[in-house]
């Protein structure tokens, strides 16, 4: 697999609560340069990117990273992120809702946030280090019903990051119209190109430019 291939697949993240006005700069100028699928980056920071790099496509988080804020402030969120700008949005599910075996819940409120995101690309974080298989399951299939585009692993927050037996179990879950976005934990090349062969759409990762850029240059 050619890099820029895997690089198309690529949401070039930067979310740490310490990233500066100079990191994030570093983060949109490689992503211009590598081609990457998007930007991932902290909501303050949206305005700011839509302003100097107007040809990016800006993806930013809702609910991030522990889900439980209300689905309220999840909705102002969204759509304050789209009033600065962006372009796809990355919430976090409620998981005490999914504990409580309120599965019908955390569709409900997925569909509220699809519909303050209007056309604009939604994936839904569902923090697998916490689930169970059962749980991923029903997740599957209430991120499919509530019409969201894709379905996303973890946070990179959390105790554990994406595993290919998610991935593999989610491609067998999910409805034809949802992809699949992994992230947390994803460095190598060869994890890279095994997530995407996996049924992977997108990925998250802050390295995927540098270890693949540093192998081209034969370093």
């Amino acid at each position: 697999m050619e890099n820029r291939e895997i690089l198309s697949h690529i949401d070039h993240t930067l979310l740490s609560p310490c990233a500066s006005w100079t990191d994030i700069q570093k983060l949109c100028r490689e992503a211009l340069t590598y081609q990457t699928a998007s930007v991932c980056i902290p909501p303050v920071y949206v305005a700011r990117v839509r302003k100097a790099y107007p040809s990016l496509t800006i993806c930013t988080v809702v609910g991030f990273p522990l889900g439980y804020s209300t689905t309220q402030a999840k909705e102002r969120e969204v759509l304050q992120a789209l009033e600065d700008g962006c372009d796809e949005i990355d919430m976090v599910i409620n998981l005490s809702d999914v504990k409580n075996g309120q599965i019908s819940r955390v569709r409900e409120e997925i569909c509220r946030i699809r519909q303050v995101c209007q056309s604009h690309v939604l994936k839904v974080i569902v923090e697998t280090c916490y689930l169970t298989r059962e749980e991923k399951i029903a997740l599957c299939h209430a991120v499919t019903q509530a019409g969201a585009d894709y379905i996303k692993t973890s946070t990179g927050f959390g105790p554990g990051g994406a595993t290919l037996e998610d991935v593999r179990l989610f491609a067998q879950q999910i409805g034809p119209h949802v992809k699949i976005k992994a992230a947390g934990g994803i460095r190598t090349r060869e994890e890279l190109e095994a997530f995407l062969e996996a049924g992977c759409d997108r990925i998250g990762a802050s390295s995927a430019v540098q270890v693949l850029t540093q192998q081209e240059a034969g370093e």
